[in-house]
């Protein structure tokens, strides 16, 4: 394969953990009423990997028990699969499990790291903020298999609205309209 005559993706990529601990919001309710919100303290867990393409809305995603190098390698290897015929740039952060001695990086991809403590930077990051106060706030999972159902339910309505992906990762400073 020659990568020199790729077309290139640039994916912004994260990881974000989603479970049975509940996540109490604000929420709006008639007067006089209080609405009542269920609680969660049970410390189960699902691993959320996910890249994205803010020029086109793309999204690939997988759902893992645990965020390590071996996970990590097999989302590179899935993103891979998924954009064989693309040279990808795949902007990160500086996780441990992205810079591991085992790490393996696929022939068509480049890592670019963002510096320390700037998530600002990684518009990955806002795939989090929107599931999280899309579909898990304010409830409560009776087992996690129920909330990884879930994590699964919003990436995948996530993953078919391109607009919406486009609108909420893509930044002025790093793709300039011609």
């Amino acid at each position: 394969m020659n990568i020199q005559a790729l077309p290139v993706r640039v994916l912004f990529q994260d990881e974000a953990r989603f479970g049975r601990l509940s996540d109490s919001r604000r929420c709006w309710a008639p007067r006089p009423l209080r609405p009542q919100v269920g609680l969660a303290l049970v410390r189960e867990y699902t691993y959320a990997f996910g890249a994205v393409s803010p020029a086109d809305g793309k999204l690939d995603w997988m759902l893992t028990g645990k965020s390590d190098t071996l996970n990590m390698n097999a989302f590179l290897l899935h993103v891979r699969q998924q954009h064989p015929d693309e040279f990808l740039v795949m902007v990160l952060d500086g996780a441990p499990s992205h810079r591991a001695a085992d790490l393996c990086i696929p022939d068509n991809m480049a890592l670019l790291r963002l510096p320390p403590y700037s998530p600002e930077l990684n518009s990955a990051e806002m795939l989090w903020d929107h599931l999280r106060e899309k579909e898990f706030a304010n409830r409560v999972f009776d087992s996690l298999g129920a909330a990884i159902a879930q994590a699964a339910k919003g990436l995948v309505a996530l993953g078919q609205d391109s607009n919406m992906l486009r609108k909420m990762t893509k930044r002025d400073w790093f793709y300039r309209s011609t």
